[in-house]
Order: structure tokens, then C-alpha cells, then sequence
């Protein structure tokens, strides 16, 4: 009797696992992620790490975008099962590695990738731009500015598309109408709607704020609307649904519902006689419109058979008489391995669509393409801010690509996804600034000041008013500039500085000018060296500059030169060292048509006449500053040159 019990509770438990195991994958095969995820997770707790489980268990978190938990899932995947999984899962663990910010592990699983499959696009293409994130998040072709629109909620809101002055969107917020507010077991949240927005002017800040938000009541149904596209002339719009007859929703053979395509014509203010396009079927997904501008093609997304990845963006030739060709995909210079999705065709025929298969940084990244001729040049990724760790996808913009929306799950929003407002401008600043006597500290009038910018070309030049000052006025954000100052008898000055990636701010850079004669007196000062070098430097030609030029207005003076070292590398070292600085010091001014027989003599110390306590014992606490005050030439005046001062 024993016996039997024991066998009956075996087989109930076997019965009770094969039911969970069912349930699990039911969950799973009909995109009910939320659940699937749960359930897997149960039958792990249980003992269950079967290749199975974890892999299931870690595709529900990555496809509900909950890539914390997918990253430790697919590392119990990998670490017990890497020979025997697929590219697929390398690439999703390479990327919610890196759209949870460890970029370097996540280009190792895509070398990994390449291994298991050497024409694997997405490998190949980290291969030939290994400097792909530097290059994407240093993006600053363009400065642009985002915002959090008004109408985003704590759910999902996304999907985007300007017609004149109203925003499409789709949303999961709960309405006041019960039977529109069925949960959708994918995401837990409300099954999509459209909405639309007025768009109201941009205000101070630039930010694009919206009015009263509306639902397309005849439009939508209790079960998922999203992504539109509208005809120019207003008349005809093109939505995503479920495969909704109006009565309940269909199932393919794989027991899934699937997305179509459908077209609706405007009277008046209204939508009506919605169809579904020729070419949906119930076995497999078509969504995402977007039209061509002359409206002769729509592009379209869709798992359809034979694609070459997840999902493909397809194209499909609008006939007469409300007839359509064969959908074509666009190929691999546009699809992957993994999905492409959101298409949308801009003014001046450029192609944006979203991507986690191109390499980016992190999920979905936005990428553009030119259409020319029919064809696609290779897609670029848009970069930062645009794109991000996260899904960043949705991607709009108005005729001027002044401004646009797209859709992202970015940290920091309202909810799960959020659109988000652009706005491009054109980053410009202004470089100002006092000249000062550099003795007295007066401010200094009909100072000839010039911006060079980092190619050496002439940006502008002014004149100091009388109180020393100057404005170089609307430069560009981010260059690299040379600001000289220059004026008779004061030894010419310049410093480097760099403009910021802020619009409007203001870089400050004050110089001040030594006077060449002071009290009568003609200065001059010592040059100096960089570290374990003998060639004159450039700041160091000016000052050689003035003395040939001090010397050949007083034609009876004879100068000697000393020249000294710091104090790290040996003293047989320095020495020399200092003698090779001493003779190209000499070198130069004799270069300049001083005679030799000027210059008495020109001599080497080495570390012998340090000017601080920089020595053998104490060089590794010193500054490179107080190293570089003892690399230096002195002049000193032997005979002639009454007027004239050395500050050595």
C-alpha cells in the first residue's frame, strides 16, 4: 500500500512539473512575458537548470526590456552551456551586457559570436569599427537638446508621428471606457491605443509642449492600435492592429496573435471603412507603416518567412484601384540577424529606422540611411542623445530637421517608455576677455587681439577698447582656439583655450602683455625646454626673437648663455643635456644674422644651479611646473647694451 502511495505522489508531482513546464512555454509562445518569466523562474527555483528553463527564463526578461535580470540569466546560460547555445543568445547577453553599461564584456561575447558563426553581421561589424562607442557618444555633428513630452504617463506612450500640428502616438493608459482597459499579459499594462496631441509653440526653454490629448475612438478596438502613418493630402491613414475582426482576435497556426497593417479614408473629422491590406496573413506579423514621399511605396516590418532576422523591414509598391505588389525585403545592407523595426522616411529622403542588430549602444539604436536611386547607403548610427544603453526607437522629424520626437526607456522618465521631444540647434558662443599691463595691471587700450581657430585659420581680430577688453562674438561650440594679443613695444602673448558644448555660454580668457621696455629698460627673459629636449619651443622663439632684435638695435652688445637641466637622469646626462641647449640656444640667434663673435660663450651646468629644492632627493614630489623652472637658458649681458635689463 506504501508502494502505491509513493508512486502515486511521484506521478502527481511528474504531472504537476509537465503542467508548469506547459504552462511556461504557452506563456511564452504567446508573448505573455511577464507570466512566462514567473513561471520559468518557479520551475528553476524547484531545481530545474536545464538549457530549457534558462533560456527561456532569460529571453522573457530580455524581451519585456528588463535587462538586469536578463544579464544574470543569460550568464547561467552561458557559463554552463556555451557549446551547445546559439549566436542569438550570445548576442542578447553581448547586449543587455552593454545596455547595462559593461561595454567591453559585451564586445568579448560578440568576438565570441564570431567563432560560432564568422559571417554573423553584427560580428563582423564591431570587427571593422572597433571604435564604434568613442564615435557614437562623441557624436557632435549637430547639438541638440531633449525634453520629456507633457502627455507621458506612468505606462507605455511611443510610436510618434507629426501631421501638421498634431503628434500620433500609442499609449497603454487605463481609460474610462472598461472594455478598452483588458490587460495585455505581455507587459501587464493596458493593450495599446492611438492618441493624438496639438502641438503648442516651443516655449522659452525650447521645449515642445502638447495640448489635450485625444483617442481616436474609431480607430481603436479593446485589443492593440499603434504606429500610424497619414497621406500628405490628410485622407487616408495607415495604423498597426491585432488581427481584430471585429468580434474577437484570430490566431495563426502557431496559436499566436499576430499584427496586421490596416488603412482607414477621412470624412471629415473621422476615420471610417478601415481594411486590412492585401498582403497581412494570420501567421505571422506585418506593422510599423511608413510611406515614401512620393507615396508610391510603403515600408512595412514583418516576421514574415525567409527574412533575414527577428524581424525585417519590407517595402511594398502602392498600386491603382487600392492594389499593392509583393512586399520585398530591403536586404542586408538595411536587416540582420536581430530586428529592425520603425521605419519612417524624412523630407529629404532619409531613412531612420531602429535596430539592436547594426552596432550601437546598447538596445534599440536609431540609424538613417539615404534612399538614392532606390538604393540604401550604408545606415549611420544617429549616436548621443539620441541614442543611449537603452531602446531608443520611433525616431520623427519635421521638414526643416529642426525638430522631431522619438520613442525611448531611457532612465529617468515618466514610465516604461516615454517619448521625448528634439530640438537642433546651431551651438554658438562668445570669447571675451581683459588685456592688462602685465607690471602695472591696468587694462590696456588698441590691443590688437586675434581668434585662430585649430586648423590655424583667421576666425576674427579686434582692437581692445579703453578698458582693455574684447568680444569675439557667435564661435562655434566645442573648436579649439589660439587668442594672441599683440601690440608695439610689449612682447606678444597667446593662450589656448576651448569653447564648451553649452549654446550661449561664455568662455572668458584674459592675457596680460609685458611691456619690452620698463623704466628705460630693455627686458629680457630666460627660454626654457620641455623635459629630456634641446629644440627651441615656440614660446621660446619669441623670446629669442626679441633678443636679436634687442641686439641688432644695440649693435655693441655681447651676450653669453647658460643653460641648466632638472634634476632627474644622471649628472653625466645632464650635462650634456644642457650643453645641447646651450648651442642650440646659440645656434638660433646667430641663425637670426647675429654674429658669433656676439656671443662669448655658451655653456651647459646641468642640475648644478637648480632654482628650487627639486633635487635627486625630493624630484618625485615636485611638480612638472617646478621641474620645468629649472630647465631653462639665461642670457647675461657682458658688455654694451646700457638699456638693457635680463631678469634671470
Amino acid at each position: 500500500m506504501k508502494k502505491i502511495i509513493l508512486f502515486l505522489l511521484i506521478l502527481s508531482n511528474v504531472v504537476a512539473y509537465g503542467q508548469r513546464i506547459s504552462a511556461a512555454n504557452k506563456f511564452f509562445e504567446e508573448f505573455s512575458y511577464k507570466k512566462s518569466a514567473e513561471l520559468f523562474e518557479s520551475i528553476y527555483n524547484k531545481g530545474d537548470s536545464s538549457q530549457i528553463v534558462l533560456s527561456k527564463l532569460a529571453d522573457s526578461y530580455y524581451y519585456n526590456a528588463e535587462f538586469k535580470k536578463a544579464e544574470s540569466w543569460y550568464e547561467k546560460l552561458l557559463r554552463i552551456f556555451e557549446k551547445e547555445e546559439t549566436p542569438q543568445h550570445f548576442f542578447r547577453y553581448a547586449q543587455v551586457l552593454k545596455s547595462n553599461g559593461k561595454v567591453a564584456e559585451s564586445d568579448r561575447w560578440l568576438q565570441k559570436l564570431k567563432t560560432l558563426k564568422e559571417t554573423d553581421s553584427r560580428a563582423v561589424a564591431l570587427e571593422k569599427n572597433e571604435d564604434y562607442f568613442a564615435k557614437y557618444t562623441n557624436k557632435k555633428e549637430t547639438y541638440i537638446n531633449i525634453y520629456n513630452v507633457s502627455t507621458n504617463t506612468k505606462y507605455s506612450d511611443f510610436g510618434g508621428f507629426l501631421y501638421k500640428d498634431e503628434l500620433y502616438f500609442a499609449s497603454t493608459r487605463p481609460t474610462k471606457i472598461k472594455r478598452d482597459n483588458k490587460i495585455y499579459a505581455w507587459n501587464k499594462q493596458p493593450f495599446l491605443n492611438i492618441y493624438r496631441s496639438g502641438l503648442k509653440e516651443l516655449n522659452s526653454d525650447g521645449v515642445v509642449d502638447l495640448s489635450v490629448t485625444e483617442k481616436l475612438i474609431e480607430l481603436n478596438t479593446p485589443y492593440h492600435e499603434s504606429n500610424i502613418v497619414i497621406t500628405n493630402d490628410g485622407n487616408t491613414i495607415y495604423f498597426t492592429r491585432d488581427n481584430f475582426d471585429g468580434k474577437k482576435v484570430k490566431k495563426g497556426e502557431d496559436s499566436a496573435v499576430h499584427l496586421k497593417i490596416y488603412k482607414a479614408t477621412r470624412d471629415n473629422d473621422k476615420w471610417i471603412d478601415v481594411k486590412e491590406l492585401p498582403f497581412n496573413t494570420d501567421d505571422y506579423s506585418c506593422g510599423h507603416p511608413a510611406l515614401s514621399l512620393d507615396e508610391k511605396t510603403l515600408y512595412f516590418v514583418s516576421d514574415m518567412p525567409g527574412g533575414f532576422g527577428e524581424t525585417d523591414i519590407y517595402k511594398v509598391a502602392i498600386l491603382e484601384s487600392n492594389n499593392y505588389g509583393s512586399p520585398v525585403n530591403l536586404g542586408w545592407k538595411i536587416n540582420t540577424e536581430s530586428r529592425e523595426m520603425f521605419p519612417f522616411v524624412g523630407a529629404d529622403n532619409t531613412f531612420y529606422f531602429a535596430s539592436d542588430g547594426h552596432i550601437g549602444l546598447g538596445a534599440l539604436d536609431v540609424f538613417e540611411s539615404k534612399i538614392k536611386d532606390n538604393e540604401f547607403t550604408n545606415p549611420v548610427n544617429l549616436g548621443t542623445p539620441i541614442n543611449g544603453p537603452k531602446d531608443d526607437f520611433s525616431f520623427v522629424v519635421n521638414k526643416e530637421k529642426s525638430k522631431g520626437f522619438f520613442s525611448s526607456n531611457r532612465k529617468k522618465g515618466k514610465g516604461d517608455d516615454d517619448i521625448y521631444s528634439f530640438l537642433i540647434y546651431d551651438c554658438k558662443q562668445n570669447i571675451e576677455g581683459v588685456i592688462k599691463n602685465s607690471i602695472t595691471g591696468q587694462p590696456m587700450s588698441n590691443v590688437k587681439v586675434v581668434l585662430v581657430d585649430d586648423e590655424g585659420n583667421l576666425v576674427s581680430e579686434q582692437i581692445t577698447k579703453e578698458n582693455g577688453s574684447y568680444l569675439f562674438k557667435t564661435i562655434d561650440c566645442e573648436r579649439k582656439f589660439t587668442v594672441t594679443a599683440s601690440k608695439d613695444d610689449y612682447r606678444r602673448v597667446l593662450k589656448e583655450t576651448q569653447t564648451l558644448d553649452v549654446d550661449k555660454a561664455i568662455v572668458n580668457v584674459d592675457l596680460q602683455l609685458e611691456p619690452l621696455v620698463f623704466e628705460d629698460q630693455i627686458v629680457i627673459k630666460p627660454i626654457y625646454f620641455d623635459f629630456g629636449l634641446s629644440n627651441i619651443r615656440e614660446d621660446s622663439e619669441y623670446e629669442l626673437e626679441h633678443i636679436v632684435s634687442v641686439m641688432k638695435n644695440n649693435p655693441s652688445m655681447i651676450i653669453k648663455i647658460e643653460s641648466h637641466t632638472d634634476s632627474r637622469g644622471t649628472k653625466g646626462y645632464n650635462r650634456r643635456l644642457s650643453t645641447s641647449r646651450a648651442v642650440s640656444t646659440r645656434n638660433y640667434i646667430i641663425s637670426r644674422g647675429i654674429s658669433s663673435t656676439r656671443i662669448k660663450s655658451a655653456l651647459g651646468y646641468g642640475e648644478s644651479q637648480l632654482l628650487n629644492k627639486c633635487n635627486d632627493t625630493n624630484q618625485d614630489k615636485c611638480t612638472e611646473e617646478e621641474h620645468q623652472e629649472n630647465r631653462r637658458s639665461y642670457f647675461y649681458i657682458v658688455e654694451g647694451g646700457v638699456n638693457v635689463k635680463t631678469s634671470n
